[in-house]
């Protein structure tokens, strides 16, 4: 009797139940499902009918393999679309399980997009701050005049002899 390792990987098994690749099973259920949906599948599939129902009206009696009430033709219509449903279904599936992976990768990036709104905005608003502390170019230039204006008034007023 071997000994079971829990460091290595089992040895696979071969069961009566085949084995599948859900990814790819899924991949083709989509394919199928979307190839449903167009205006093309419904063309082929209305001239398959007309051809499978004129071909039985018209053609020779030992030729014809559905007769009237065509019996077969609903089989066929009915297996078809017991198989196309769950396809469809697993197709949707598949496509939900995706919106909702975006959904959350979404949700976390307009979490990490408004903390950094928020972080800019009270960046902004301390720098609006810092800067009603600061002299600004429109006060520093009035401070200036004003200076010069004093200084002129006092030339002006100064003796002249004490100019030279």
């Amino acid at each position: 009797m071997a000994v079971e390792r829990l460091d290595q990987p089992r040895e696979l098994r071969r069961g009566l139940r085949p084995h599948y690749d859900p990814e790819a099973f899924g991949r083709v259920s989509e394919r199928f499902a979307r190839f449903l949906g167009t205006a093309r599948f419904l063309v082929y599939m209305t001239g398959v009918i007309a051809i499978w129902v004129v071909w039985n009206i018209v053609a020779p009696a030992p030729l014809v393999f559905d007769p009237y009430p065509f019996i077969f033709l609903t089989l066929m219509l009915s297996l078809q679309a017991s198989y196309a449903a769950p396809l469809i279904l697993l197709a949707q599936n598949r496509q939900a399980d995706r919106d909702r992976v975006q959904t959350e990768q979404d949700r976390v990036a307009t979490e990490r997009n408004q903390a950094e709104v928020e972080y800019l905005t009270r960046e902004i608003a301390g720098l609006r701050l810092a800067l009603g502390e600061l002299a600004t170019r429109d006060y520093i230039r009035g401070e200036l005049e004003r200076l010069l204006g004093e200084g002129r008034d006092g030339f002006d007023r100064a003796d002249p002899r004490d100019r030279r």
